[in-house]
């Protein structure tokens, strides 16, 4: 699957709904894999992995959902319903208060790298739909990012509580 996130709209996410006790199984004893399924998208989680594209696309929609809401704009209406086109997310990325952050990830530093980002390695895994060379919006695997930053947001809340 190649980190790869198996939409609901697809054939194969039907097999695995409809066998998900059997790949389960499957996965755990054939890889040591977990198979999460949920009601728009499935994936697999290793817990063996030096990758880092998780963490830069994590780094992404923080930033870009942080950008949003300075400019007042619903991000999570945005990721759901909108479409989005290259410029103006490179633009949020251009002009973010994140440059430090921006400048020393390889995959955000420039405009090359965060197209390359988007309209090769999110589109390849699931993450977004191209509509046109320049236009795209996101699928439901957005989702699992912006759960994992409410659980860091979370945590980090908790331990300022204690």
């Amino acid at each position: 699957m190649a980190g790869r996130f198996i939409l609901s709209r697809e054939k194969h996410f039907e097999v695995l709904k409809g066998n998900e006790p059997f790949y389960t199984e499957f996965f755990k004893k054939s890889f040591d894999y977990q198979l999460v399924v949920t009601e728009e998208y499935a994936y697999i989680v290793s817990e063996d992995t030096d990758e880092t594209i998780s963490r830069d696309i994590s780094i992404f929609f923080a930033i870009l959902c942080y950008e949003l809401d300075k400019q007042g704009k619903n991000f999570l209406d945005g990721l759901q319903y909108s479409e989005y086109s290259f410029e103006e997310v490179n633009q949020l990325f251009e002009n973010s208060s994140y440059t430090d952050l921006i400048q020393t990830n390889k995959q955000l530093k420039d405009d090359d790298s965060r197209r390359k980002l988007l309209f090769s390695t999110m589109s390849r895994k699931n993450i977004i739909d191209k509509v046109t060379d320049d236009k795209f919006y996101f699928t439901p695997a957005y989702k699992i990012f912006i759960d994992f930053a409410r659980e860091v947001a979370d945590m980090q809340v908790a331990e300022e509580d204690n």
